[in-house]
C-alpha cells in the first residue's frame, strides 16, 4: 500500500468548552464545533435548561456534548465548575463567548453597571481561561478564542463599560498569546458587527442596517461560527494573537 492509498487516521476527539454556550451566537458555534467532530461541553449561567435542549440537539444529530453552569464572574463557582471537567481530561479548545451589555452613557453609568459587565467579559476571561492554559499547554495543543465586538475597535455610545471590557480582551489575548506561541496553543479574538441575535433584537430597523452595514444586511451566527471552527482548527495553526473582525465591512 502506498502513501497514497493509505487509509487517514481519524481526526482526535478534542474537548471544547463554549461559555455562554446557550446563547444565539453561542449555541451556532456549539453546533459547528460538535459537526466538526469535538465533544461540546455547553456553558450556561442561569440558563442551563437551554443548555440541556442544545445538547440533545446535538447528541440527536450524531454528535457529542454536555452542558454544565456556573457564574464565569464568580471565581470560586468557575474553579469548582473546572475541577470537574479538568478531571475527564483537559479541554484543548475554549471559545470565551460569555458577555453581557448593561449600557447607559458615561456620566449616568453606575459603579455596579461598570462592575457587571467587566466582571463577566473580563474577569471571566481570566477565571475560566487561567486554570485550563496549563493543562492545554501540557498537551501541546489548543486554542483559545474570545469573542469581542465591533464597540471594542470603533466605541459606541453608550457602551463605554462593554467597549473597555472588549477591548481589554484584545491586549489580554495578544500577550498570552506569545506566551504560549511555543507550545502549539494560539490565542485569537473574534469581533463580530451585527449578527442576528437576541441582543440586537428591535433595536437596528432596515434603514439603519443599510446605513450601518456596507453588505447592507446584518450578519447571522453561523457565519461567525464558521470562522470560529476554523480558528479551532489544524488549518489555524499560525495564526495567532489577532483580532479578526466580521462585520460586513463595516470598518
Amino acid at each position: 500500500m502506498n502513501a497514497a492509498t493509505a487509509p487517514t487516521s481519524p481526526a482526535p476527539v478534542r474537548r471544547a468548552l463554549v461559555t455562554g454556550g446557550s446563547g444565539g451566537i453561542g449555541a451556532a458555534i456549539c453546533e459547528r464545533l460538535a459537526a466538526d467532530g469535538h465533544h461540546v461541553i455547553v456553558h450556561a449561567h442561569r440558563g442551563l435548561e437551554r443548555a440541556q435542549a442544545l445538547v440533545a440537539r446535538i447528541q440527536a444529530q450524531g454528535g457529542r456534548a454536555e452542558a454544565i453552569a456556573f457564574d464565569v464572574a464568580d471565581r470560586a463557582a468557575t474553579a469548582a465548575g473546572l475541577e470537574a471537567l479538568l478531571a475527564a481530561g483537559p479541554i484543548q479548545i475554549l471559545v470565551n463567548n460569555a458577555g453581557i451589555h448593561d449600557d447607559a452613557v458615561f456620566p449616568g453609568m453606575s459603579g455596579a453597571q461598570w462592575d457587571r459587565v467587566v466582571d463577566v467579559s473580563l474577569g471571566g476571561f481570566f477565571n475560566v481561561t487561567q486554570p485550563l492554559t496549563l493543562p492545554m499547554l501540557r498537551t501541546r495543543w489548543g486554542r483559545i478564542i474570545s469573542l469581542s465586538s465591533v464597540a471594542a475597535l470603533a466605541g459606541n455610545r453608550g457602551q463605554v463599560n462593554y467597549s473597555a471590557a472588549k477591548g481589554a480582551l484584545h491586549a489580554a489575548s495578544k500577550s498570552l498569546a506569545q506566551e504560549v506561541a511555543s507550545r502549539g496553543v494560539t490565542v485569537n479574538v473574534v469581533a463580530p458587527g451585527l449578527i442576528a441575535t437576541g441582543m440586537i433584537d428591535g433595536q437596528f430597523d432596515a434603514d439603519t442596517v443599510k446605513r450601518l452595514v456596507p453588505m447592507q444586511r446584518v450578519g447571522q451566527p453561523r457565519e461567525v461560527a464558521d470562522l470560529v471552527a476554523f480558528l479551532a482548527s489544524d488549518q489555524a495553526a499560525y495564526i495567532s494573537g489577532q483580532v479578526i473582525s466580521i462585520n460586513g465591512a463595516m470598518l
